[in-house]
């Protein structure tokens, strides 16, 4: 059997390492139109690779997959974290459980992760195309009615001036994720549906001064919010030079990824800085404070650093020098509201050389939700991000790598059985 993988990241690498193991005599070829394999893998985590995540506290799939949740609690039964632990581990990666339930290589080094791979693809014989560039996919056409189903792959290489093309029994489309459309053209002659793919898990700019001097200030705890809409999330907030990021935003992010795309990045950032408390339940704060007649600057919440204090006191028009028992009934009522709901116009995302994930994609009504092939096109499977669906931040995105890839290559082994 002759099986391409168009995509060299962690669900094509994971997928052909799986197939190999379970059909050592077939024919493996990955097509990828970068130099490195596993490029992305490789500085993920901030180069430690958070390659899964423990799921423990999550109450709701949804909460981690905004796109494709149900999807993925079909498919986690059949490739949990535990097994992706229990995989790695047995082919000599260390595991290590961070105290915000992300996992990582004891080693602390992606490459690892990236070495591991391409280790196991070089023994089994897999054969990897850097630098091949696929430009079309589609049922093959010189093959007899009576045969099974074929289909062409035909690529460019950026060492070659023609296109080439070859055929296969089955094509494993695991490009990942592009925030442009023109990223999915090569599939344009299977005729299938695609959820316009837009990015995910940015960072926001925010055309506040004062905001911008406080950059590389962390905020343990807060509860952020789209101002007009039930789009929220929770955790720690970074400020930075341009505006706001951390696991907060980028959950934001995510989950109101198509929305802010939508209104091309205007809208309005609602930040609660008192960890989700009720504007009742901050007056009580301020009462229990103006029993003292220290400075406003002075006494302030134990999670809020003295910097971030006193610019909170400054957008609430209140002097850091004034004292806490000398506050009216209106300063209170605006520190109140301004510590509860305090509001931030959104002037953009905060644009990277390259987005490191997408919402959108291949739709999911387009692949059978057993084995991951087109409906259309038996032949043909789909796995990791190319498909709509995408994670939060915490090592869920490349579980569902991990986990697509392994029932990619189980649902070809099966077809052939």
């Amino acid at each position: 059997m002759k099986v391409a993988i168009i995509g060299a990241g962690a669900a094509g690498c994971f997928c052909a390492v799986q197939l190999k193991s379970l059909m050592p005599e077939a024919d493996v070829i990955i097509y990828e139109r970068g130099q490195r394999p596993l490029a992305k893998v490789a500085i993920t985590g901030g180069g430690r690779c958070n390659l899964t995540n423990t799921f423990q506290g999550i109450s709701s799939l949804q909460e981690i997959y905004p796109r494709g949740w149900r999807l993925m609690q079909r498919l986690l039964r059949r490739f949990s974290p535990e097994d992706t632990c229990q995989w790695w581990e047995q082919h000599g990666v260390p595991l290590v459980v961070q105290p915000d339930q992300c996992i990582f290589p004891r080693s602390q080094s992606a490459m690892q992760i990236v070495q591991t791979l391409l280790q196991l693809m070089h023994r089994r014989n897999v054969r990897l195309r850097t630098g091949c560039r696929v430009i079309s996919l589609s049922p093959a056409t010189n093959i007899c009615p009576s045969s099974p189903p074929h289909y062409t792959v035909c690529y460019e290489s950026s060492n070659e001036s023609s296109p080439h093309s070859e055929d296969f029994d089955a094509v494993v489309v695991t490009t990942g994720g592009s925030p442009r459309l023109a990223g999915l053209d090569f599939l344009a002659p299977l005729g299938i549906g695609i959820e316009h793919p837009v990015p995910s898990l940015f960072a926001l700019n925010l055309g506040d001064e004062g905001l911008h001097q406080l950059s590389g200030t962390v905020v343990p705890e807060t509860h952020i919010s789209l101002a007009g809409t039930r789009m929220k999330a929770n955790g720690p907030l970074l400020l930075t030079h341009f505006g706001m990021s951390g696991p907060a935003i980028l959950r934001l992010s995510s989950y109101a990824a198509r929305y802010l795309s939508e209104c091309e990045y205007r809208a309005t950032l609602s930040v609660n800085w008192m960890q989700g408390l009720n504007e009742e339940a901050v007056h009580h704060t301020i009462r229990n404070y103006m029993q003292s007649n220290r400075l406003c600057a002075n006494l302030h919440p134990d999670h809020l650093t003295t910097r971030n204090w006193a610019y909170l006191l400054q957008r609430a028009s209140i002097n850091p020098e004034q004292r806490w028992d000398t506050l009216n009934n209106r300063q209170q009522n605006r520190l109140a509201a301004l510590l509860t709901a305090d509001l931030y116009p959104i002037q953009g995302r905060r644009q990277y050389k390259s987005e490191f994930v997408t919402c959108g994609g291949v739709a999911l009504s387009n692949i059978d939700q057993q084995t991951l092939r087109l409906k259309a096109h038996p032949g043909i499977y789909m796995a990791g991000e190319v498909l709509d669906v995408d994670a939060i931040t915490g090592g869920f995105n490349l579980q569902a790598a991990w986990t697509m890839g392994y029932i990619v290559a189980q649902s070809i082994h099966q077809s052939q059985a």
